[in-house]
């Protein structure tokens, strides 16, 4: 049963249903999954698969992420299942969609994950306009949080997630967590339709700053939840949290929420990369 001083819904980062059994033991809840190429290839018996030289063709690779997406559903039932399309720097808005669409209807817990890019947002708005859920991923500045609020202005709370990535941006000896702050802050002045979905978690210390922050979710890898679920849930206070000077820290700007998503600068190499990244994990299936 979730601790009452536990507000944060939490995520588990990955595609493993032996994991997902695990945490839900562990913890006694979950409230849902984040699934991702890199995380899907990555699950014990497609990597096996792969291991044997037994790659998947495009159908069959599509099959058995939907299977998996359903089996995770059918654990998390009043979760939320992220299901991430397929996008390189090619793909387009429609593809995009028509790709959402279709997936959307696999489960009835889904949030479809778009990029956070010019494409990406335009297929973004297209699908909250039907009636869709979204989960921007890729998120790794504050301009790109904005443009996602402003892309999907109209949805009801609940429907659009945004994922900032701290993991990356610690590999790279800059505070993530200061991202998330700065996100929270600039989304006071909202109306409260995106969530703010910590993303890249990869230790128990990072998950804890995350709740001691506040963030509306957080989606974090197997060994992160089962330290914070071993050490008996803790939630330190905010001020526990010393600042690491080694660390680049990242400003607070000052972007107006009533601006169409258009006006900001949505462009990121770390963006780029994640995106090449999960383009090429999903090609390594296919024959």
């Amino acid at each position: 049963m979730r601790p009452q001083n536990v507000k944060a819904k939490i995520f588990l980062d990955g595609s493993d249903i032996e994991e997902t059994k695990k945490i839900l033991d562990l913890l006694g809840f979950l409230d849902g999954q984040t699934t991702n190429p890199a995380n899907f290839a990555k699950s014990p018996d497609v990597a096996e698969r792969i291991k044997r030289g037994d790659k998947f063709d495009r159908d069959e690779v599509y099959a058995a992420y939907k299977k998996r997406v359903q089996e995770l559903s059918a654990l998390l039932p009043d979760g939320a299942i992220s299901i991430e399309v397929y996008a390189d720097k090619t793909t387009t808005t429609e593809a995009m969609f028509a790709q959402g669409k279709e997936m959307f209807g696999w489960i009835p817990n889904a949030h479809i994950k778009f990029p956070t890019t010019a494409a990406g947002l335009e297929a973004a708005a297209r699908a909250i306009a039907e009636g869709l859920r979204v989960n921007m991923t890729l998120v790794f500045t504050q301009a790109q949080a904005a443009a996602v609020y402003a892309a999907t202005k109209g949805a009801k709370r609940g429907s659009v997630f945004v994922s900032p990535f701290i993991g990356r941006w610690y590999d790279r000896e800059v505070n993530g967590m200061d991202l998330i702050k700065n996100i929270l802050k600039m989304y006071q002045g909202g109306d409260g339709h995106v969530e703010v979905l910590t993303s890249s978690v990869r230790t128990a210390e990072q998950f804890e700053e995350a709740l001691a922050i506040g963030t509306d979710i957080i989606t974090a890898y197997f060994k992160a939840i089962k330290a914070w679920g071993q050490a008996g849930l803790p939630t330190p206070p905010a001020d526990s949290f010393k600042t690491d000077p080694n660390l680049q820290p990242v400003p607070y700007q000052q972007f107006s929420l009533d601006q169409p998503w258009s006006a900001f600068d949505v462009r990121h190499e770390l963006t780029d990369k994640g995106l090449e990244s999960f383009a090429n994990d999903w090609n390594n299936l296919i024959k």
